[in-house]
């Protein structure tokens, strides 16, 4: 079968070899199940390395389990979850949020994916009063649904905020990789460092088959989470399949070097995609992920042979994702094809 390659999603890429080469070296012999093996074991001392020795970690399957889980673990079902109206939380997770968590989703405007201080503000409010779901987490996603990537400073300021209101900070990081190396800083700078308590570590997106990872940054929170997991259907019994990769995604910062090459790659296609005049970006490109507006003509013939997904139909937004197996020509192909359906119109 023909591979097609596009920019839908760095979910459409396929396994980093060496990622396949963790889950082929572990499949050998018996294993203790459902995570008390050496592999798990080790996994979890990368991340220690990497974040600090007082952290809790758990493995799940997949991005929405690592979200909802978190949260669920952190608030009871009367509490308010403050996130982005764009957020993964509120618009790609099917409801999945409020369904196991029984939390009230409380938006705010954000054209380009950061959450504002004033939009928290708007929803800090009727604490104590038992018609008002109480506020308990503020969630924000690094980097973001629409590809800008907070600073580290900016995070900061959210959290204190957040925390002096009595409210945990959840950080979705299916993309983090793609947020420090845009930053050009370590993975703790932009979370511990700045006050984050929870992490969804991502790692589908970044070169893994399957996986994500639950970090509480202050243990004290996560106490109730290994029912959680399980009562979530997300408790692996050949967890060492998971962990092998998080051990290859973290060895030698593998993790970095794909999410610079996607970055990159999102970079060449922002500079190759201006030089055509019908075409506007929208957002800046930080991270992987290119936002422009194409003339709703051109989008059917360009997605016949290069899909993608369009963002917002009335505006006739698009969204292009590069991920860490896109390679230049990739991109001069899908230049080259829009620059013809452009000059066929």
């Amino acid at each position: 079968m023909e591979s097609i390659r596009g920019f839908a999603s760095d979910n459409n890429a396929g396994v980093h070899p060496e990622i396949l080469k963790a889950i082929y070296s572990v499949n050998k012999g018996h294993c203790i199940a459902y995570g008390d093996d050496p592999y798990t074991e080790a996994a979890v001392e990368k991340f220690k390395k990497y974040f600090s020795n007082n952290i809790d970690v758990y493995f799940v399957f997949n991005g929405t389990a690592a979200n909802v889980l978190a949260i669920k673990t952190i608030t009871k079902s009367y509490n308010s979850v403050i996130c982005s109206d764009i957020a993964h939380l509120n618009v790609d997770e099917c409801g999945a949020p409020e369904k196991y968590t029984g939390c009230k989703l409380l938006t705010v405007n954000s054209p380009d994916g950061k959450l504002t201080i004033d939009g928290i503000k708007s929803h800090l409010h009727g604490f104590g009063f038992e018609h008002h779901a109480q506020p308990k987490v503020l969630s924000i996603t690094q980097s973001t649904e629409m590809g800008t990537v907070y600073q580290p400073g900016e995070i900061k300021e959210i959290v204190k905020l957040a925390h002096e209101y009595g409210l945990c900070v959840h950080m979705d990081g299916a993309r983090i990789a793609n947020a420090a190396a845009s930053l050009d800083c370590t993975l703790r700078k932009i979370t511990l460092d700045v006050g984050v308590d929870v992490l969804s570590f991502g790692g589908t997106k970044n070169g893994m088959m399957f996986g994500e990872a639950v970090i509480f940054f202050n243990p004290q929170l996560s106490k109730d989470f290994k029912y959680i997991r399980k009562q979530g259907m997300q408790l692996g019994s050949k967890m060492r399949f998971i962990s092998a990769q998080f051990s290859a995604l973290l060895k030698d910062d593998l993790w970095l070097k794909n999410a610079q090459h996607a970055n990159k790659m999102a970079k060449y296609l922002e500079e190759s995609v201006r030089k055509i005049s019908q075409i506007s970006i929208t957002q800046p490109v930080e991270a992987n992920a290119v936002f422009a507006i194409v003339p709703s003509q051109y989008i059917p013939p360009l997605q016949e042979k290069f899909f993608f997904y369009v963002w917002n139909e009335s505006t006739s937004e698009v969204r292009w994702m590069t991920a860490y197996d896109t390679t230049y020509k990739d991109v001069d192909d899908f230049c080259s094809h829009l620059e013809k359906v452009v000059k066929e119109d």
